[in-house]
Order: structure tokens, then C-alpha cells, then sequence
């Protein structure tokens, strides 16, 4: 008697959080990785844990688990069930919530503070539409020195890493400090690292016309006076920034750093900085231009249809 009374709940609870997927999914029209359920080895490329280390059981909060390391394309962002294939699952555990069942224990990645789902994703699933807050869990960490708030979408774990790899660069080289200059920024995590050893290059070669080798802060002085603000202004000169939406100046410092060692190695070194800016920006628009055709060109052929 008591299946007979819960099937048409678990069935309601079903629909109730397939809706609400179905209406998370509708907000994030635009921006569709937004509402995504994050993958557990995306976090692994940002983080770069260096070794696994077992945990075993631990009560775990259902707000910090974020992801999952096989099924984040069945749930969404706050692991709502984005198909009807699911349902059966789904409700067997939900049913199991209502008649007091105790379910086994679920498994979980830890990383950078968050939880990711290695088995189990129904349950959490359940349980974040039941407002339960903790789950017990058997857990193994991923070890990493970076440590994250809950997000719900890879994009707001980016940023964070970004934030950390700059606390870390400017506390690190003292950068700041030294330059006076606070806003080197940038979209994409892993470019402080590049940078330090763009100043590290600089340093060596620095070193090969003097008697005593210089010091770190002075490294880091002449760098950003006589290589990256001149790059910059050379981008600022040509307004290169404006295609380039969303990105910053550092970026661009990169980007056209990168290129001019690649054209560089093809044409000599008396390719000038101020050539592969050209370049560079006419190739950059000429492709933006050609990709934008394509796209016209798609939309007509679907209106057609």
C-alpha cells in the first residue's frame, strides 16, 4: 500500500525537478555552459592535483558537491535530472527517501575544497531536490593548493584560479610593488607562469652584458619598462584591443608576444615588433571577417529550409 501511495509523489518530485531543469535550462539560453553540470577532470586540467589521497567516510555537505566525474551530462548545474531517461532511477531513490530506506554511502572526488561525484549522482540528485543537507560519503581527495568557494558553473572556477595564480605572482615576485602596477590581468589561468618566465628570459639576457648579475626586482623592473609597456602601447597604438572582446591587455601582451617569436622564426629577426602588430591585427580581422560570412551564410541556408 505504501508504493501504491508514494509512486504518484516520487512522480510529482520528478516532474517538479525536470521542470526546474527544463526552466534553468530556458535562462541560460544564451550562455548554455553556464547551466552545465561541471566535470570532474575539466577541474583536474585547472587544478593539476599532484597525488590521491583516501579519505573514507565523512559526512559531507550537499552545497559543496558541484560535479561529477562521469555523468555531468545528465544533470545540470544544481543537479536536476536533464532527461526522462532517468526517471525510474530517480525515483526508486526517491522512494527510498520516503520509506526511511538508508541507502548505501555515495562516492565522491574531493578537490580544492569541492566534492565531485564518482558514484552516486541519483542520490545527490534526490537529496538536493529534498533539501536535505548532508549525504554520507566514502571519499578520496585530489591533492591541490588551491582552495575554492562552490560555484555552479567552470567559468566561476576559473576566475577563481585566475585570482589565486595572481595573489600568488604578485606576493611571489612582489610585482606590485616593484612596478607600481596592479592590473595585470587575464582570462585564461596558466599565463602568470608564462609571464615569470618571460621576466626570467629577461633577466638572462640582461645578465650576458653585465659584470654582476642582477638582482630579481630589478629583473622585474626592466621587463615591464622596456618590454611589456612598449608591447602595450604598440596594441593601445592600433586599438588591437577592440577585436578582442572580453579579453585584457595582458592577453593581448601574449598573444602578440607569441606571434612575433613564431614570425620571427619564419622570417628572421629583423622582423619588427611593430610588423607583427600589423600583421597580426590584419590577420586576426580577416579571419574574424571570414568567419562572420560563414555564419551569414549559414543563417540564410537555415531560413531557406
Amino acid at each position: 500500500m505504501a508504493h501504491t501511495f508514494l509512486s504518484p509523489q516520487t512522480d510529482e518530485d520528478f516532474t517538479k525537478a525536470r521542470n526546474k531543469a527544463l526552466f534553468n535550462e530556458l535562462q541560460h539560453l544564451l550562455n548554455p555552459e553556464e547551466a552545465r553540470l561541471i566535470s570532474l577532470g575539466e577541474v583536474k586540467k585547472l587544478l593539476k592535483p599532484n597525488n590521491e589521497v583516501y579519505k573514507g567516510m565523512q559526512t559531507v555537505p550537499i552545497e559543496l558537491i558541484v560535479g561529477s566525474e562521469g555523468r555531468y551530462n545528465d544533470f545540470d548545474n544544481h543537479f536536476l535530472p536533464k532527461s526522462n531517461f532517468l526517471k525510474s532511477r530517480w525515483e526508486r531513490v526517491d522512494l527510498a527517501h520516503y520509506q526511511d530506506i538508508t541507502l548505501p554511502p555515495i562516492s565522491l572526488y574531493e578537490l580544492g575544497g569541492l566534492y565531485f561525484v564518482r558514484d552516486g549522482n541519483h542520490r545527490v540528485s534526490v537529496a538536493k531536490a529534498q533539501g536535505i543537507e548532508f549525504i554520507d560519503a566514502e571519499v578520496v581527495s585530489l591533492q591541490s593548493e588551491i582552495r575554492l568557494k562552490p560555484s555552479t558553473s567552470k567559468e566561476q572556477m576559473i576566475k577563481q584560479v585566475i585570482e589565486y595564480e595572481k595573489r600568488l605572482f604578485y606576493t611571489e615576485t612582489n610585482f606590485g610593488d616593484i612596478t607600481d602596477f596592479w592590473c595585470l590581468d587575464f582570462t585564461t589561468p596558466g599565463q602568470y607562469d608564462v609571464i615569470y618566465n618571460h621576466i626570467l628570459c629577461h633577466k638572462y639576457y640582461m645578465n650576458e652584458h653585465l659584470k654582476d648579475e642582477i638582482d630579481m626586482e630589478d629583473a622585474v623592473r626592466a621587463w615591464f619598462e622596456n618590454v611589456y609597456k612598449p608591447v602595450i602601447d604598440v596594441i593601445e597604438s592600433r586599438r588591437i584591443l577592440k577585436s578582442f572582446k572580453g579579453r585584457t591587455r595582458s592577453d593581448l601582451y601574449v598573444f602578440l608576444i607569441k606571434y612575433w617569436d613564431e614570425v620571427k622564426q619564419k622570417y628572421g629577426n629583423d622582423f619588427t615588433l611593430d610588423k607583427a602588430a600589423d600583421d597580426f591585427s590584419r590577420q586576426y580581422k580577416t579571419n574574424f571577417f571570414v568567419k562572420f560570412i560563414k555564419n551569414m551564410l549559414a543563417k540564410h541556408r537555415l531560413l531557406k529550409k
